[in-house]
């Protein structure tokens, strides 16, 4: 199989969909790999290292996109790479289909198949594709947090761990999954004071049997998450319903009994994010105000530390793009009902139930998607 890996075209989009050693082992499974001109040069490797490793550089998108059978990526495909799709084609990135009713029509539109990472699934329930980048985002949360919270930046100027004398940050993290519990460790690291919400009671349990020294966590029933949020200094949203929009969870008129200049960070912004208040931003412009509370909605938050991201995503993406190419989509989707989940698109129909719901679209079945010619 051709397998072709374009550069981001995201904006401040630095990681690549495939490292060196990923290139090397599709290589050596007898596979062609080509690689845009500098697509790896925001993660820190050079076409040398493409080309040490056997696979072959061009120098443009639309070569890539031409001749490669699969197209393997970061981000969603931005609308100029949506053109270049083709029938037949099969495309292996992050999507976020449920906010994004225009990439799903053109996706629809171009005849390709495209399998999600967020979707793809583990025999532990788990989304091994979105865990890296939900432990990368999970620990930048506290990190971007806390510049945002800087007066300079229009925060409140509290500092995360307080000094002697003066008490720290208090931080409220929605979500007690894999973004969660990765911010809150670090925002306790910090110093901050930090209690987590979620509505499932074992994951309670689990997070007070491992961290209860560490940060606090309690139910989050509504009255409970609002009257934490108004206490709060930073408020992290970290809930996540794969595949589907992200519920609204703090609403614009609760902002009003936020504390003013308070951040709130919201890692969900990828699925529409958990504030109603949320829209997305970038790294060039990362913040904005609404009603004195200051957002910080970067949609590629792990892009800003692209080459540790990068190397953590290849990792868990290696075997599963190795056994599209190996087997070709159905077989390898046949062969594993998790890698199925990953399909959200295919031949001009949707496949993925929580984006149909989301956007109001018919949906084919991934199973019978796999006899459709």
């Amino acid at each position: 199989m051709k397998i072709g890996c374009p550069k981001e075209i995201k904006p401040q989009e630095f990681r690549v969909g495939l490292t060196p050693n990923a290139a090397n082992e599709a290589i050596s499974h007898g596979h062609e790999v080509i690689v845009e001109r500098g697509a790896g040069a925001g993660a820190g490797f050079e076409d040398a290292n493409y080309v040490a490793a056997g696979a072959r550089i061009v120098d443009s998108a639309e070569e890539v996109f031409a001749t490669a059978d699969m197209i393997v990526k970061v981000k969603e495909p931005q609308a100029s790479e949506r053109k270049m799709l083709r029938e037949g084609q099969l495309l292996f990135t992050y999507l976020h289909l449920a906010p994004d009713p225009e990439q799903t029509r053109d996706l629809l539109a171009s005849g390709c198949t495209a399998i999600a990472y967020e979707t793809v699934t583990d025999a532990n329930g788990g989304l091994p594709l979105l865990a890296p980048m939900s432990e990368v985002a999970g620990r930048l949360a506290p990190q971007v947090g806390a510049w945002t919270l800087q007066k300079a930046n229009g925060g409140r100027g509290v500092l995360m761990g307080g000094v002697p004398g003066v008490g720290p940050a208090r931080v409220v993290v929605i979500g007690g999954g894999v973004v969660g519990t990765h911010a809150a460790r670090i925002a306790a690291g910090m110093g901050a004071d930090v209690t987590v919400l979620d509505r499932s009671l074992p994951r309670l349990r689990y997070l007070d049997d491992v961290f209860g020294g560490t940060f606090k966590n309690s139910y989050a029933s509504a009255g409970n998450t609002a009257e934490l949020v108004a206490e709060a200094d930073m408020v992290v949203g970290a809930v996540l319903i794969p595949g589907a929009a992200a519920p609204k969870l703090v609403t614009r008129d609760q902002l009003s009994t936020m504390k003013p200049g308070a951040a709130i960070v919201d890692v969900a912004i990828d699925q529409g994010g958990c504030f109603e208040t949320s829209r997305a931003t970038t790294h060039q412009d990362p913040i904005y105000d609404v009603d004195g509370i200051m957002h910080y909605c970067v949609a590629n938050m792990p892009g800003a530390v692209a080459r540790t991201s990068t190397i953590a995503l290849g990792n868990a993406t290696m075997p599963f793009m190795l056994a599209l190419a190996d087997k070709g989509w159905r077989q390898a989707c046949a062969d594993d009902p998790h890698l199925l989940n990953g399909l959200n698109v295919h031949a001009g129909e949707l496949t993925y139930y929580a984006v149909g719901k989301a956007l109001g679209i018919d949906v084919l079945s991934p199973q019978l998607a796999l006899k459709t010619a």
